[in-house]
């Protein structure tokens, strides 16, 4: 999930000095006395979870840190460790990682294309999975084995990669999928999509071998879910639809060019299906040309307050340096940052504002009702995005509950004194909390879509509901 942050705020790097020795236990030592001293949402979980609990966590992953060298298994444990806090906004990243191993090994199976193509063609009955497939630099020959199924390299542009070496291995249930270096990746999840399409957790295979229909439909909903730039697209004679696949502040041009340019479509159109799917988040300032469409009352806002610390406050003071700033954005960072010293450990509201009230002078006839559809994969940006829209008296959420990562947020990211890993934590909490919590919980649809229908309808699904049929 990406990091909510706020227009005007970045996300910075910072080191923070402290003498220790370069071992498992001492960096444990280190991540739990800075989140401890310095996380916004520490003092809420404990007092929710409590103390005891706290304790014996702590102590359970300390006993584990002794026991380990200060490796990346040690970096998983103290993210394992900040994780009895929350899902997101929160983290340990390890800095060592090799770039490219390529130590790995798999096994290599001879195999000829044309035998395998006279293989495919003297079978009566086709199976779903067996075939040629390809995908990203490969494409392989899936064939089955016993009760598993055996993917071997036939082409790739991958030079790690040669003819015969086994790619993917799976069951109906579960598998593996051996990355670009060969590293084992388990899959939890087989999905055949159609005829022609198969996907092993979020990766997709086409099937080239052998050639078979499509339906069209169905080729447009992967197309749809698959983009990774904002779509617009006239449904039919009562519904437009656009796709939002990411509000990151880089998005922003291509969402806001693309409103602009289908702007009298939607505004002529009775039903708007707006899909977020697998939107991770990003920036508020993204999502702001979406409001004029759908807004029929008074938006409010709840603010945020920031914790002060030390540490915390230096980010705000390298952001008043920042010549990537204005003069005018630097001045406020510099007032943000006097206004935080001045109130040492203490939530702070630097905006001086507890909720922020939006209003527009229009209420636009079309769309009428507008569709929003969500899913586990929605965070952050994107469910701050969906607490505005409910307000409104014109949408309905689709699909399925929201990840919940929104009451502890901007993400302050500061490297360990070994320079082993980095240390995600939040410098805000939420005014809306304990009495609207999302983290960890998300948001629910208003509409939920159950299992018996399949991802690629959808839209189908939302645009019947719009039209009453």
């Amino acid at each position: 999930m990406k990091r909510r942050i706020f227009p005007f705020l970045l996300l910075t790097f910072s080191t923070f000095s402290y003498a220790q020795n370069c071992d498992c236990e001492s960096n444990f030592n280190w991540v739990k006395k800075t989140f401890e001293e310095n996380d916004a949402g520490f003092e809420y979980i404990v007092s929710k979870k409590g103390k005891d609990a706290y304790e014996l966590h702590s102590k359970m992953y300390l006993e584990k840190a002794k026991q380990l060298p200060n490796d990346k298994e040690c970096a998983i444990v103290i993210d394992k460790w900040v994780r009895f806090f929350r899902d997101g906004h929160i983290g340990i990243k390890y800095l060592k990682e090799p770039v490219q191993e390529t130590n790995f090994t798999v096994e290599n199976l001879p195999i000829n294309e044309k035998d395998f193509k006279k293989y495919i063609d003297k079978k009566k009955t086709l199976n779903k999975y067996e075939g040629i497939w390809s995908f990203g630099s490969y494409v392989i020959a899936i064939k089955q084995r016993n009760n598993e199924y055996v993917g071997t390299i036939l082409s790739s542009t991958n030079k790690n990669w040669k003819v015969g070496d086994v790619k993917t291995v799976f069951t109906e249930n579960n598998g593996t999928l051996y990355l670009g270096n060969k590293s084992p990746q388990k899959v939890s999840k087989i999905t055949a999509i159609g005829n022609t399409y198969l996907k092993l957790d979020n990766t997709i295979l086409q099937k080239t071998y052998p050639e078979l229909k499509e339906d069209a439909v169905l080729l447009k909903e992967i197309q749809r879910l698959g983009t990774t730039k904002p779509v617009f697209e006239k449904l039919n004679e009562n519904t437009a639809y656009l796709r939002i696949p990411d509000f990151e502040i880089s998005e922003k041009k291509y969402i806001d060019s693309i409103i602009a340019k289908n702007r009298d479509i939607i505004l002529a159109t009775k039903n708007l299906i707006i899909d977020v799917r697998n939107n991770p988040g990003g920036s508020d300032a993204s999502y702001s040309a979406l409001i004029p469409f759908l807004y029929t009352n008074p938006i409010r806002t709840v603010g945020t307050l920031f914790y002060s610390t030390p540490l915390n406050n230096q980010r705000m003071l390298e952001l008043s340096q920042n010549p990537d700033f204005d003069k005018e954005s630097q001045e406020s960072f510099k007032k943000y940052y006097e206004t935080l010293t001045a109130s040492l450990g203490k939530f702070v509201n630097i905006f001086d504002k507890d909720v922020f009230v939006q209003t527009q002078k229009e209420i636009t006839k079309y769309p009428e009702n507008v569709g929003i559809i969500i899913n586990e994969k929605n965070g952050s940006t994107t469910e701050q995005f969906l607490l505005t829209a409910k307000q409104s008296k014109k949408v309905k959420l689709y699909g399925k509950t929201t990840h919940g990562m929104l009451d502890i947020s901007n993400v302050n990211i500061i490297e360990s004194p070994c320079k082993d890993f980095e240390l995600y934590y939040g410098l805000s909490r939420s005014y809306r909390i304990p009495d609207f919590a999302i983290d960890d919980i998300g948001l629910q649809p208003d509409y939920f879509i159950d299992n018996s229908i399949s991802e690629y309808n959808w839209i189908q699904f939302v645009d019947e509901t719009l039209n009453g049929k």
